[in-house]
């Protein structure tokens, strides 16, 4: 992959001062090892009139890899082969994003020990990039770098020039031009915006990310339109990351409108909360976490499933209690669950802890033997991301196949959403939502689902017992009654019945 920088000058004001800027001699070519690969400077021209420096970077796939031991943008379990076979040699991603950062470090930092007048000078400024990956398209690439003051030229590539009906990649050949912009802003714009554009990091997104994205974002991230877009992409949507950076942006915002320091703003809100710092409420997810152990405890099971667990932040709470010996994490998200992995610390948990857990790819719609045997299992915020003519097939699969003792099934309660200020009204809750239940529609759809497999429903408010609405997550413990012959023939029927409608589903 490879990126162009170049500049006009005249005799007075000679383009070649470039090369003072980027701390590179046009007349000797600059190579530097990096770990993934190797990085070269080098000019294509060198004038008083035009002068324009390449930067070259070589990626090393298997050296990445290696690197990575299996882990990071390249390392999911589901990708072993694009673990070398990849874009990572041509595109811009955040190979290049570090290695401008490591090459031009003093450019970045607006030094020249040699000519220190010209960091802060305005120069005419043209940037070049091949093959850009642009998650969002040519419009994304505009409305990020437009308000910097850039003229972009973002040209989709096509998939095949052979083939045009085939229709764009999703990369773009990136053309920049300015004449408003020192050269150490153009860069620190190109390391933000550079993985931001590709949605993607090669190696793991640390808390010292946020100060590294401040750095580079000082003076134009505050105000740009697309702050939330670039910090939470930058942030590899690290949900904790992102809200602590956007604080910060906020106090900068703030210090700049008042016109003071922002350790004078930071400052004035501790002075208010110092008498008595205010405690955090507890967050409706780990409410209702809580309110599934409580269920599962008095269930006495030991054996659970999470079925549908994401990211895997109920299996890392029943890990917390050695009551439950034996816990089995199930997505169809093959992403999902290497993220809950890495959540888990699965490749440094001890032997013993590690027993205790293991996380499966799996559907819901499907009968699944593995999922036989168990004492309970959960299906937190899960039924309501299936479109309904699925969730008889989602019902026999767990009711009626798997047979767990215990099921705790938790879903929204559509009817507490007017007390969501932020929700704008007629919406659902989360993007993927096929629907929300009110309180009657999940009770009425749970008590036919315990008549029909042989279950006793009880229902149990999670979160704050609204007296007009109800509360915001509505939960259903389902417990297996003990059949006498008659009851058994008659679940026998219902699950025969169950089967159809799930085959037809």
């Amino acid at each position: 992959m490879f990126l162009t920088i170049s500049t006009n000058g005249n005799e007075q004001n000679p383009a070649t001062d470039l090369g003072f800027l980027l701390h590179k001699h046009p007349d000797n070519p600059f190579s530097t090892n990096l770990s993934y690969g190797t990085a070269h400077v080098l000019y294509a021209e060198a004038s008083d009139e035009r002068c324009t420096a390449a930067l070259l970077l070589e990626v090393d796939a298997v050296a990445l890899v290696r690197r990575g031991k299996g882990k990071g943008r390249g390392g999911a379990p589901d990708a072993a082969l694009a673990q070398y076979v990849n874009d990572r040699p041509y595109a811009a991603s955040s190979l290049l994003a570090v290695a401008l950062s490591a090459v031009f470090s003093s450019a970045m930092k607006g030094q020249c020990r040699a000519k220190p007048e010209l960091p802060g000078e305005v120069r005419p400024l043209s940037i070049e990039v091949p093959a850009l990956p642009a998650r969002g398209g040519a419009d994304l690439v505009r409305n990020l770098f437009e308000p910097l003051g850039w003229t972009v030229t973002a040209e989709p590539v096509a998939l095949d020039t052979e083939f045009p009906e085939w229709g764009d990649s999703r990369y773009v050949r990136l053309h920049l031009e300015s004449d408003t912009l020192t050269l150490a802003e153009a860069l620190r714009h190109l390391y933000v915006l550079l993985p931001v554009l590709d949605d993607a990091k090669h190696y793991w997104v640390a808390p010292d990310e946020v100060d590294k994205l401040l750095r580079a974002g000082e003076g134009w991230l505050p105000a740009h339109p697309q702050q939330k877009l670039i910090t939470s992409r930058y942030l590899s949507r690290r949900w904790s990351l992102t809200r602590q950076a956007m604080e910060r942006l906020e106090l900068v915002r703030l210090a700049e409108t008042d016109d003071s320091e922002v350790e004078e703003i930071d400052n004035a809100v501790e002075d208010e909360t110092e008498a008595e710092p205010e405690e955090k409420p507890t967050s409706l997810g780990a409410q209702r976490r809580d309110a599934i152990i409580t269920a599962l405890k008095a269930s006495g099971a030991t054996r659970v499933l999470d079925l549908g667990c994401g990211q895997g932040q109920l299996v890392q709470a029943l890990l917390k209690d050695p009551a439950f010996t034996d816990i089995v994490g199930v997505d169809v998200s093959m992403r999902a669950l290497t993220i809950a992995s890495r959540r888990l610390k699965l490749d440094r948990m001890g032997e013993r802890q590690a027993s205790r857990v293991k996380l499966l790819q799996g559907s819901l719609a499907y009968t699944d033997k593995r999922l036989k045997g168990y004492d309970a299992a959960v299906l937190c915020e899960v039924v309501e991301h299936l479109d309904l003519p699925r969730l008889p097939a989602l019902e026999y699969a767990v009711f009626g196949a798997a047979r767990p003792r215990t099921v705790v099934v938790t879903t929204p309660n559509v009817e507490y959403n007017v007390r969501w200020e932020s929700l704008p009204a007629g919406h659902s809750r989360h993007g993927d939502h096929r629907f929300e239940w009110t309180r009657e529609e999940f009770r009425s759809w749970a008590r036919k689902v315990a008549e029909r497999h042989g279950y006793e429903a009880e229902f149990v408010p999670v979160g704050p017992d609204d007296p007009e609405v109800g509360p915001p997550t509505q939960m259903a413990v389902f417990t297996m009654r003990n059949e006498t012959g008659d009851d058994a023939a008659a679940t026998s029927a219902s699950e025969k019945s169950g089967k159809k409608e799930a085959k037809a589903a």
